[in-house]
């Protein structure tokens, strides 16, 4: 991430800009290792609290109701307090949520532990993608928010391969309260070094008129179709991964397929690792040829139907591993292709609004996740845990998403063009 070729006015990147954003991402890595590890612990968490498949999504639900629900007061946030402010509320609330998680003596106690760490969680990666922008050119921006959402996928490893061996090796209790420290390390560092900016690249001050100023902000984002296209390309992308790997893909993998735990832990592995690779191609491939963007979220759509289609059609008890194996490593380019709908809201909005509509995007994924898991747990308590039926909600869920995306995506496309030919027109008549 060299700062060469830079435009004006542009952050300069570099070795500092790497370093002060590299604080900010260990802070969401820390956020997504809280977040995900009910995912390796769902089956503990039942007989823990004694709970079925609909109260045990609820865990996951509530946790990303929160998630959803703070994202647009969390970019208003970012864009008024700054990112040091806002990330430092989101680690102490994660850490206390982890840690009353650890000490819950009841379900209820439990939940409320989960809306907390939700609600920590929900402040960091708006706020890691705000700090990229005020640090790297804006050129870099693809990439620097796909290696923020690999390193998110690098803290769903550590859930997969460390959290699980914990719960099963100390239990409960020392497995989430040990785990709580990292939050208290990355606070640390987050006071320490974090700056929200480079020196020489401070925002303009801009007016904040209260209730006022929050209508504008949320309905100017709105209004832009690309902050809208965002949503719904990350809405229809990100969600079966992340109910696969959140919560429901560990009792697929031993209750439906017959597989043992650490076969199954295995393939929630390759779910991570095939998120980090493809994470990789698809920033340089964004970065250098912005018009394929929409053609990689269409086709990650489409790969994760098939697959998902052909693993719930097997006909046979239980999938041969070659079609789970190709299932996860499909399933691992769903959070790459959601990081494309930043991309289509970020150039649609000036630097002021960027935090209220990255906020936006975001909930999307979340929403129709926290809508799948709710959907799957009814079913499965309805059907007597028919996996085939449950997990076919998903279909439902992509259907809407598509259909947003292709009314939307001509709209988008013009209002780009026109802003690319108006700052065209700009850069001419601007004075040497």
């Amino acid at each position: 991430m060299n700062s060469s070729a830079t435009l004006p006015g542009d952050p300069p990147g570099g070795r500092r800009a790497i370093a002060v954003w590299g604080i900010g991402v260990s802070v969401y890595f820390v956020a997504v290792i809280f977040r995900t590890s009910l995912g390796v612990a769902g089956l503990d968490a039942a007989d823990r609290f004694h709970v079925g498949a609909s109260a045990l999504s609820t865990f996951s639900i509530l946790q990303l109701l929160v998630y959803a629900g703070m994202q647009i007061p969390v970019g208003l946030l970012v864009d008024r307090l700054g990112t040091k402010k806002v990330l430092t509320i989101g680690v102490v609330l994660f850490t206390a949520g982890q840690l009353g998680f650890a000490f819950s003596p009841s379900y209820g106690m439990a939940l409320a532990s989960r809306a907390l760490l939700g609600c920590g969680d929900a402040m960091t990666f708006i706020s890691v993608l705000r700090l990229g922008t005020r640090w790297f050119p804006a050129r870099r921006g693809p990439l620097v928010a796909q290696l923020a959402g690999l390193a998110g996928m690098a803290g769903n490893l550590v859930s997969t391969l460390v959290i699980a061996r914990l719960l099963h090796g100390v239990g409960w209790t020392t497995a989430f309260a040990g785990s709580a420290f990292a939050g208290v390390v990355v606070l640390v560092l987050l006071l320490l070094f974090l700056k929200d900016h480079p020196e020489g690249h401070e925002p303009e001050p801009f007016p904040h008129q209260g209730a006022a100023y929050v209508r504008r902000q949320i309905v100017a984002s709105w209004r832009e179709p690309g902050t809208r296209l965002g949503l719904w390309v990350h809405f229809t992308t990100q969600f079966p991964a992340m109910v696969f790997l959140l919560l429901w893909g560990l009792p697929f993998l031993v209750e439906a397929q017959g597989l043992s735990r650490a076969a199954a832990g295995e393939l929630l592995t390759l779910v991570v690792l095939s998120n980090m690779v493809v994470g990789l191609v698809y920033g340089q491939i964004v970065a250098r040829h912005h018009a394929a963007r929409l053609p990689l979220a269409l086709g990650t759509v489409t790969a994760t139907a098939v697959v998902w289609a052909a693993a719930l059609a097997y006909p046979a008890e239980h999938d041969p591993m070659w079609l789970l194996v190709l299932l996860c490593v499909v399933l691992g380019a769903c959070g790459p292709a959601s990081m494309i709908g930043f991309d289509f809201a970020r150039p649609a909005n000036p630097p002021e609004r960027q935090g209220t509509a990255s906020g936006i995007t975001n909930m999307g994924g979340f929403v129709a996740s926290m809508t799948t898991l709710l959907a799957i747990g009814v079913l499965l308590d309805a059907t007597g845990d028919n996996y085939r039926v449950a997990f076919a909600a998903v279909f439902v869920l992509q259907a809407v998403g598509l259909s947003q995306i292709f009314r939307l995506r001509k709209q988008a496309a013009r209002r780009e063009r026109e802003r690319l030919v108006a700052s065209r027109v700009e850069t001419v008549h601007v004075p040497a």
